[in-house]
């Protein structure tokens, strides 16, 4: 069942949203070489209690973090760890914001350091491709002109698009329908309405599409060992077209 939110609802995620995008910006400024992904997730959760917030995947089906922290090859939900980042890492940090009952998600990769020119290249073809399904998300499209926007772009660019995982509604629980895939052809799918809100997060690999899990049951990665970046907004399908909800400002 897909639930449409008003516009009173569709405001709060915003706030969520904008609290979610600062705390982003936050964590940017202190990823480098020696910094480890557990400190990053301490900052997180501690900078969403001083501002009034909870990080809603923490217990969620027994996670025990507050945010996803996925490096290089690892595609997604990768355990913060004690390891420390070094130079020319990529690292995914991935979180949901609570607000007072309101939630949003957004999930950013970062560059540690310097990074090689591929690296770059990938980070940069990830979030546009991002940016080019966000377009589509519009009253009375499909959710396959979204995915077949993101595909089109980075295989057009020499990657590829991972299917093992996907977009969502979102709303008063992390996830909710539609599933919102990020490969497709257009015309396809459910045709999206003014009032659903859900998530755009391609993952795009540098390699093969194709994922592995690691012993711990929640963390994927390529299987041929090569790079993989994640962008993500959350977005509300409105009247003026798609709000995007956890937009840095």
């Amino acid at each position: 069942m897909i639930i449409l939110k008003s516009e009173r609802e569709i405001s709060r995620m915003h706030e969520a949203g904008k609290l979610l995008a600062l705390c982003h910006k936050e964590v940017s400024k202190l990823l480098k070489p020696g910094v480890t992904t557990l400190e990053i997730d301490s900052f997180v959760d501690k900078y969403l209690a001083d501002h009034g917030a909870v990080p809603e995947q923490k217990g969620y089906k027994g996670y025990e973090f507050a945010t996803c922290a996925s490096i290089n090859d690892e595609i997604c939900h990768g355990f913060p760890r004690n390891q420390p980042l070094n130079d020319g890492d990529i690292v995914t940090i991935d979180f949901v914001v609570n607000l007072n009952g309101a939630l949003a998600d957004s999930a950013w990769t970062h560059a540690v350091g310097n990074v090689s020119d591929q690296a770059l290249k990938l980070m940069d073809v990830t979030k546009t491709a991002m940016y080019k399904g966000i377009e589509q998300a519009i009253a009375g499209n499909r959710l396959g002109d979204i995915g077949h926007a993101i595909q089109e772009y980075a295989e057009g660019e020499s990657f590829s698009v991972v299917r093992d995982f996907t977009g969502h509604g979102i709303g008063p629980n992390i996830h909710e329908e539609p599933t919102v895939l990020h490969y497709g052809m257009p015309g396809k799918g459910l045709r999206l309405r003014e009032g659903m809100v859900i998530t755009i997060e391609p993952m795009v690999n540098a390699g093969t599409w194709y994922s592995k899990m690691d012993d711990n049951g929640w963390t994927a990665r390529t299987v041929d060992g090569k790079l993989s970046a994640q962008y993500e907004h959350t977005v509300a399908i409105t009247k003026d077209g798609p709000l995007i909800l956890t937009e840095k400002q």
